[in-house]
């Protein structure tokens, strides 16, 4: 069982959260005490049938999210419709021998006394191919219901078989709302803090900030931050409390407000600005205050292609390859991949002339100058177009030896117009006299 985990179990096997720190004791024991996943969790979805059957065995499922969203209890849950036996072992820890052990024991329970066993996998990524193969056969026979929890994609991480004969639900983050109603209901119901601590606004704000998605983190916040304040004689759980509780000044930090706004201004500032230990400075206090690191990993792709341009256009690429990962990895270790993508863009060469480019061709087409497009341009594959001239004059840039035909492609009104402008700096000044050679032979045009 994990740390959060009370030794105190049901009939089930599953832990009724009498002791133990307060994530523990707060873990959902019906349904209607779930916070968040409410699409997930509407009348008729796949996953509450799995929830709501107490006859015939469900579908194993992979449960797939960030930590802290509820996937541990809804395998609590699985396992308490039809009164089912629950057993839990850790991908970290358990080998082939112990799943054999476990998925022994549930066929003869299963042949003894009909009675069905969930199987919980907490961090199932982390098997490897030979452990996820053991499992095949007791999933495909019925002698387990698999349920697995991870972080990580099941695409890229579980084996193609085991993944074909299960169900894969992606949880979201909890929300803003979903943290307070985790904190007001653990201050005052019997299984929490029974009343005894009220806490300010703003503590829960940073409570709400400093957790993230992650409702284990919201409850384990809270309780330090109330031992804090009772050590400090008080009833009321102050901010200083929850900035002692995370283990450092509370970052102030409003992610829906004009903080939020200041900081990405200044992060982006900094990149263009090629002021790299600023830019991770500001990088730093976003992830700190819980800032989702998928917003700042758009934003990258946005300063690579706005700022970087084409004088580095790998950056685009880093910028791209680090929000993918993002999204794969998750935090804590998101922090490593933003960093390197930071550290690229601000320490690359600048340009952004590809972005002052769209902006001006833009302008001119908004400002009416968009004329037909030229005959010898236009598409001449259907019936009749040749006699209507479409295609004649059009010369094949491949026949051409530097493959650049001396054809005016701008529409009437526009001819010789340039839009982009290389720089002399990084890739681009590799640009600039190759760009200068082109349109000295688009030139020679009629």
């Amino acid at each position: 069982m994990d740390l959060f985990e009370s030794r105190v179990t049901d009939e089930a096997g599953l832990p009724l959260g009498e002791s133990g720190p307060l994530a523990a004791r707060m873990r959902p024991r019906t349904l209607e005490e779930v916070v968040g996943q409410a699409e997930l969790l509407a009348p008729g979805s796949p996953l509450r049938r799995l929830i709501d059957s107490s006859s015939g065995a469900p579908s194993s499922v992979f449960l797939w999210g960030p930590p802290g969203v509820g996937k541990t209890t809804l395998a609590y849950l699985i396992a308490r419709a039809g009164n089912r036996h629950f057993e839990e072992i850790s991908a970290v820890s358990a080998g082939v021998k112990d799943i054999r052990a476990v998925i022994s024991a549930a066929r003869h329970r299963l042949v003894s006394s009909g009675r069905e066993t969930i199987l919980f996998i907490d961090e199932v990524h982390r098997f490897s191919k030979t452990q996820q193969d053991a499992l095949l056969p007791a999933v495909e026979n019925g002698w387990v219901i698999l349920v697995a929890a991870t972080t990580e994609n099941p695409a890229f991480s579980v084996v193609a078989p085991l993944l074909s004969r299960s169900l894969v639900v992606t949880l979201k983050g909890l929300t803003s709302n979903d943290l307070r109603t985790l904190v007001e209901r653990a201050l005052t119901d019997e299984r929490g803090l029974k009343g005894a601590l009220t806490i300010g606004e703003d503590a829960e704000a940073n409570i709400v900030r400093l957790a993230g998605h992650d409702g284990r983190r919201a409850l384990t916040l809270l309780e330090a931050a109330a031992d804090g304040a009772t050590l400090r004689s008080s009833q009321t759980i102050e901010l200083a409390d929850v900035a002692q509780a995370a283990n450092g000044a509370t970052v102030h930090y409003d992610r829906d407000g004009e903080e939020h706004y200041d900081v990405i201004s200044a992060f982006i500032k900094s990149i263009r600005g090629s002021h790299v230990d600023a830019a991770l400075h500001y990088l730093a206090r976003m992830l700190e205050a819980g800032e989702d690191p998928r917003f700042i990993a758009r934003r990258l792709m946005i300063s690579a292609a706005e700022d970087v341009g084409m004088a580095d256009p790998s950056a685009l690429q880093t910028a791209v390859a680090a929000a993918q990962a993002v999204a794969l990895v998750g935090m804590p270790e998101a922090r490593i991949i933003l960093a390197e993508a930071v550290v690229h863009l601000a320490t690359a060469p600048k340009s952004n002339r590809a972005y002052q480019a769209i902006n001006a061709a833009i302008a001119d087409v908004r400002a009416g100058k968009a004329g037909p497009v030229p005959l010898r341009l236009r598409n001449a594959a259907f019936k009749g177009a040749r006699e209507q001239g479409y295609g004649e004059g059009y010369q094949y840039a491949h026949d051409f030896p530097e493959g650049v035909a001396p054809l005016e492609c701008m529409p009437e009104g526009l001819e010789g117009t340039h839009y982009y402008e290389p720089t002399g700096r990084g890739y681009e000044a590799n640009i600039t006299p190759r760009l200068a050679h082109i349109r000295s032979i688009l030139e020679r045009d009629g």
